[in-house]
């Protein structure tokens, strides 16, 4: 039997449907769907730190051609677009969790002056 307790969220996912809207799944965070969809943005993060290197070496060699210029716009364009999803979805979640968003004051997050020392 569910816990009348626990709060449910909705988490926007880290994939859209097949016409391209986005996908959300109600729940505590908990569930195996949830633990899926974290391993997906990890995955999705991991990538996109794999195609930065690999824009870099392509990029610093200037001896590209067209079709590879257009295929890495290509690629970072939907990596963005990933990792834009992501951000997204973990932004909702910490305004969903009672944290203000980063942009609540106009003057972005506020660390402890521990995270400084």
């Amino acid at each position: 039997m569910p816990n009348a307790t626990a709060k449910v969220f909705v988490r926007l996912l880290p994939w859209t449907s097949p016409d391209g809207k986005p996908c959300f799944l109600a729940g505590d965070g908990t569930g195996y769907a949830s633990r899926i969809a974290d391993r997906i943005e990890e995955e999705q993060l991991s990538s996109a730190d794999d195609l930065i290197d690999e824009a870099g070496h392509l990029l610093a060699g200037r001896a590209w051609t067209p079709g590879e210029l257009h295929l890495l716009a290509v690629e970072l364009t939907a990596t963005l677009a990933d990792v834009h999803r992501v951000a997204e979805s973990r932004g909702g979640r910490l305004t969903a969790l009672g944290h203000d968003a980063p942009d609540d004051d106009g003057e972005g997050p506020r660390l402890p002056a521990e995270a400084f020392g």
